[in-house]
């Protein structure tokens, strides 16, 4: 397993890891298998999705905000409850192919962290099986 150490600089922010973990595919030599990233955190998470235009995240940010509000009557204690029900709406955890030491995605997809509750430093547990 391998370790990605990710800073954070705001809030709530959507940050395309695509380079980091293709950088890491090759430096470890992967020609061909399965790349798994796994978030250890509970408020944030990891996604696939469009990497083309950048409003993308900004829209996601957006309507998860207005579907899961920031402000809101949460019991949990520590007041991050938003992020921890976003993290469980994204997920923690994604995995796609490698194949010739390339990740392989669509054509506008990219590879997303994504932060609820920051700024922080956060790390993603990378897992290749081939």
């Amino acid at each position: 397993m391998e370790t990605i150490k990710i800073k954070t600089n705001k809030s709530q922010e959507i940050i395309d890891i695509t380079h980091t973990i293709a950088e890491k595919i090759k430096e470890l030599k992967v020609k061909d298998g399965v790349c798994f990233i796994y978030s250890p955190h509970t408020t944030c998470g990891v996604a696939i999705n469009e990497g083309a235009d950048p409003t993308v995240k900004k829209d996601i940010i957006n309507k998860l905000n207005k579907f899961i509000e920031p402000e809101d009557n949460y019991l949990h204690l520590e007041g991050n409850s938003h992020a921890h029900i976003k993290s469980v709406i994204c997920g923690n955890s994604v995995s796609v192919f490698v194949e010739n030491y390339e990740i392989m995605l669509g054509r506008w997809q990219s590879v997303y962290l994504m932060e609820f509750d920051g700024p922080r430093n956060r790390e993603l547990w990378i897992k290749i099986i081939n």
